[in-house]
């Protein structure tokens, strides 16, 4: 006999990032001292939520490597040339979720593929959200994420390094991710 059951029903939705309310930032030891923040200005990407079983939904998100900033021209010059982001032959960094699961009520691990530099490894986010979906006042519905996790840049060939006279080096090796994302619901 035949299998008649029904095919399964999704509930997956899109949800596009909302550059303007979205945030990429980053934090690294300078002289292994204090830490040095920075962010990326350019954001986009988008969440297919399923919102039945968040474990199979997906993200997938690029950044603009040239739109860094960290408050000083200089430094953001030399991290846009071939030192460290080479911003002309590797114009973005990407995500792309290739699994979710649930820690805990409001809070996700996510890992996926991230690719710096034109180098992919693979990095987990420790995820708060989404949140319960709200409106705004003109009609849109949204949702947001709060993501940390931390890696090694040399592991994506950034190792632009220099000497210190006292002992250490300039620019420290961890460096610290922190998305603030708001994604709007796609018509």
């Amino acid at each position: 006999m035949a299998n008649t059951a029904a095919p399964v029903q999704t509930s997956t939705t899109t949800w596009n990032i909302d550059p303007a309310h979205s945030m990429a930032e980053f934090k690294i030891k300078h002289m292994m001292i204090a830490n040095v923040k920075g962010h990326f200005s350019k954001v986009s990407g988008a969440l297919f939520l399923d919102e039945s079983d968040l474990a199979n939904s997906r993200v997938e998100a690029s950044i603009e490597a040239a739109s860094i900033h960290t408050r000083d021209e200089q430094r953001d010059a030399h991290l846009k040339s071939p030192d460290f982001f080479d911003v002309e032959r590797f114009p973005t960094l990407h995500f792309k979720s290739k699994s979710i699961s649930i820690v805990r009520d409001g809070e996700l691990a996510v890992e996926g593929d991230l690719t710096i530099h034109g180098v992919t490894q693979k990095v987990r986010f420790a995820v708060e959200g989404p949140t319960p979906p709200s409106k705004d006042p003109w009609g849109n519905t949204r949702v947001a994420i709060a993501a940390i996790t931390k890696i090694n840049r040399k592991d994506f060939g950034l190792t632009w390094n220099a000497a210190l006279e006292t002992g250490g080096i300039l620019v420290g090796d961890d460096v610290t991710i922190t998305l603030e994302v708001e994604f709007v619901k796609a018509a």
